[in-house]
């Protein structure tokens, strides 16, 4: 029997893979480059090839039309200025998320932080919500905090990820172990599919696409990429070369063509 969290899913994502554009940086540090104004780079990632856009409940209310592409509301915030960057607390609800038209729910977790148990009940409670909606929960689980000295640990990010999906989350995010071969055994041992958060601003394009593409290998189902597509040169150009690895199964190589061919 098809259930309402199968159709969603496949809003946010294109025959089972996902190229998402997170836009929540606003909250946690304010209008970055790239960022001044959603309702543009929202169109082009759009035009890009992008399955899906994950913002803050306000953007959402404030574009001058709906987006074309899957939309994920991220319920869940905290700001650098304020006296504890990585306690996440909830700014939304499921409910509201879905009056505002939205085909999934995100929250950030972070493990390892002395607010850990807190986020832990936030994840369950908010879990248990998505279920009575049938509105598929994406979380963001990053090992981050006091206990965490290497955050790229394979041992780690693997526990991080299955906190996700045992409190949950029908998808988990989280961060690269940095190898295709680390994280398969990340990805082979959470129940629930795995995409990949981008990180800070690469250097080259080639670095991103090359991450797009291992990570792929390794059986994720794709990229959450934010700053290395909206602080682009060409946001839309990105897009579609990131689409083409995650989406088609292209190579870096025919990527980079494309990358090429437009600048």
């Amino acid at each position: 029997m098809v259930r309402g969290k199968s159709i969603r899913m496949q809003r946010i994502t294109s025959s089972g893979k996902i190229v998402c554009v997170p836009m929540d940086h606003g909250v946690s540090v304010g209008p970055i480059k790239g960022l001044e104004n959603p309702n543009e780079i929202i169109r082009k990632i759009e035009q890009g090839g992008a399955t899906s856009v994950l913002a803050h409940k306000g953007i959402f209310k404030s574009l001058a039309t709906p987006p074309k592409i899957g939309i994920i509301v991220h319920i869940t915030g905290s700001t650098d200025l304020g006296p504890a960057p990585n306690s996440k607390k909830l700014v939304g609800t499921v409910e509201e998320a879905i009056r505002l038209g939205a085909d999934a729910v995100s929250v950030h977790i972070n493990i390892g932080s002395k607010e850990e148990p807190e986020m832990l009940q936030l994840l369950g409670m908010v879990a248990d919500e998505c279920d009575k909606w049938e509105m598929p929960l994406i979380g963001m689980m990053y090992p981050r905090g006091e206990k965490i000295s290497n955050p790229s640990d394979p041992v780690i990010v693997s526990h991080v990820a299955r906190v996700g999906a045992e409190l949950g989350a029908d998808l988990v995010k989280t961060v690269y172990t940095g190898d295709p071969k680390t994280f398969e055994k990340v990805v082979k041992s959470c129940p629930v599919p795995i995409a990949v958060a981008g990180g800070p601003k690469s250097d080259t394009d080639k670095a991103v696409l090359e991450l797009a593409r291992d990570v792929v290998r390794a059986g994720a189902i794709g990229v959450t990429f934010g700053r290395n597509i909206f602080e682009h040169r060409n946001p839309e150009l990105i897009t579609k070369a990131i689409s083409m690895v995650v989406l088609k199964g292209a190579s870096v190589e025919e990527a980079m063509n494309l990358i090429g061919r437009g600048t």
